[in-house]
């Protein structure tokens, strides 16, 4: 009888299924609140996708966005060596640049190798290993590499057959570094003919689209592809699969926007409000990351850079105006419902950028986000080469919703070079998971993994106790990719090396991003890897947590009302 309604064993079971139904309520407090990321519903964390080669022309994402371009083997930030066809002497800017100029060298280095910045189809200007240009004013001049800035003097029409070329002067002369041509040179061999050998054609970015084609047909080419690349459509897609997140990467110019600072080519604040509502319709929200910043803060073409040289940090003006860049997006978006954060720069190159230097700016910017938006996530990324991982948890950036970026990945460091599938599965497993629990478990900083194609950062090996870290919420991000350097890898290997990776990171505190939606190299595209089925994305790691929690508290109801009744 002691289980009778209101018998002594009846209350003890009553007491004992409240004390479940308070456990039950605190996991559930701590799997939706623990790690949430304000703004976001339903999912806790970010499940995301990147939108590059959008707003940000990257070349080897749609490589047939240059297909169109006169001499396009010979764009801005092109290398370039030339050799005498009598001589059999390279071109040499002695000492790298601020000498003269002479066809001297057997073997070309550095010093006889020159990059592009073209002009047109057919004129360029020449700039050596040390930043300055060649020069040659007059006919008979002395050939130098002195001048500081192009001018009508460094500028030369290159004549091309065959794999050789004519070097003409503005005036009309032929150069042959000892002087000049008498007449116009033939193709055969002589002394105003020289060979030229392109070193490296890496850079394919807006500057180089721009100022390949020209404005007018740069208008029309990007036009057609802001418009096509990245729909409506694309978003419905998305949040089918369970999306709540894109990282839209934007470009310094976008703040200038209709009419930017040429060669750019206005259009993409058009674009980036459409997204905006596009997200807004579907429930999803917007990261703005600053992709490219004036006189490019890492020399690749994903920063505009013109000729892979990094202006940016040496130069209080590029500084600046990025920092009013921030503030143009800070102001425009801030109210927004869609927008969750603003990454003021992405993947600032360590050690050309100081750590100091970088640090002020973060904290400038942060300060300007917070003048329009007291929740909006501040994200700043962690400096891409030599750099310890570290060293942005140390600084004091801002006091709240401060994302740190650090980016992991499988490939372009010869440490994955000889990796089989397995061994690739196997290190996303012990590796980056231990990087992660370590990090989950630090009371610092969320976690928002990454993977990037750039560059890799070192492991981390230990991590900032709460009481020394100067958020109150720091968060890491980046881009990552169901892709790796193993050719021989079958379908099955790939769903496994994904979904690795999907295990491992869900963990992250913060959410993870994917790099990127559409891209023309297959495992590269989130959208070919889910419609292949080749990316599982599976429930979100809060469904999977709230699940189990229902599962629980069901089976307890269970059990109190069979004693019950």
């Amino acid at each position: 009888m002691d289980k009778a309604f209101g018998g002594p064993a009846f209350f003890m079971e009553l007491g004992f299924s409240k004390w479940v139904c308070a456990f039950l309520l605190s996991c559930w407090l701590i799997f939706s609140g623990a790690y949430s990321v304000e703004g976001l519903r339903g999912d806790s964390k970010v499940r995301g996708v990147n939108l590059g080669g959008w707003l940000v022309v990257e070349g080897w994402i749609k490589p047939s966005l240059f297909d169109g371009i006169p001499n396009g083997d010979m764009l801005d930030g092109t290398e370039v060596q030339f050799k005498s066809v009598t001589l059999q002497k390279y071109v040499c800017a002695e000492n790298g640049g601020g000498s003269n100029v002479t066809v001297s060298r057997d073997v070309a280095s550095s010093w006889e190798t020159f990059k592009l910045w073209r002009v047109s189809e057919s004129k360029f200007q020449l700039r050596t290993s040390k930043g300055q240009f060649i020069s040659c004013d007059r006919e008979g001049c002395s050939v130098s590499a002195t001048a500081e800035y192009p001018s009508t003097s460094e500028t030369f029409f290159i004549e091309r057959k065959n794999g050789r070329v004519h070097i003409k002067l503005e005036s009309g002369a032929y150069l042959q570094l000892s002087g000049d041509y008498p007449g116009m040179p033939g193709w055969d061999d002589n002394a105003g003919t020289f060979e030229m050998t392109i070193v490296a054609n890496n850079l394919h970015g807006d500057y180089q689209l721009a100022n390949g084609y020209g404005r007018d047909k740069a208008k029309e080419v990007l036009k057609r592809h802001r418009n096509s690349f990245i729909t409506v459509e694309d978003f419905n897609f998305l949040h089918r699969n369970g999306i709540n997140t894109v990282r839209i990467p934007v470009g310094w110019w976008i703040a200038s926007d209709p009419d930017p600072p040429a060669p750019f080519i206005g259009g993409t604040l058009v674009a980036l409000d459409n997204a905006f509502s596009w997200a807004q319709a579907y429930d999803i929200k917007c990261i703005i990351d600053l992709h490219a910043a004036p006189g490019s803060q890492n020399g690749m073409e994903h920063s505009a850079s013109q000729d892979g040289f990094i202006g940016w940090p040496t130069s209080p003006d590029y500084i600046s105006k990025t920092l009013d860049v921030i503030d143009f997006l800070a102001s425009r978006y801030a109210t927004h419902p869609a927008l969750l954060g603003i990454e003021l720069l992405n993947e600032p190159s360590a050690p050309t950028v100081p750590l100091d230097t970088l640090v002020s700016f973060y904290m400038r910017g942060y300060q300007i986000v917070r003048k329009y938006s007291p929740t909006a996530y501040v994200i700043i990324c962690q400096r891409i080469g030599n750099a310890d991982p570290l060293e942005l948890y140390q600084a004091n950036i801002g006091t709240h919703n401060v994302v740190v970026d650090l980016h992991f990945y499988n490939l372009f460091d010869t440490f994955f070079l000889n990796m089989s599938s397995a061994d690739n599965i196997q290190f996303i497993y012990k590796s980056r998971e231990a990087q992660l629990q370590a990090l989950n478990s630090s009371n610092g900083p969320l976690v928002f993994v990454v993977h990037s194609r750039h560059y890799i950062v070192g492991d981390l090996v230990r991590v900032p106790s709460s009481k020394n870290n100067s958020f109150e919420s720091g968060l890491i991000s980046g881009e990552w990719v169901n892709e790796w350097n193993v050719t021989t890898g079958s379908k099955t290997d790939y769903q496994e090396f994904g979904k690795a990776q999907l295990e491992v990171y869900n963990a992250a505190s913060f959410g993870w991003a994917y790099w990127t939606l559409k891209n023309d190299r297959q495992h590269w595209d989130f959208e070919w890897n889910i419609k292949n089925n080749y990316l599982q994305l599976g429930d979100s790691p809060n469904k999977q947590s709230l699940n189990s929690l229902m599962l629980l508290g069901i089976t307890c109801a269970c059990f109190y009302l069979y004693h019950f009744l």
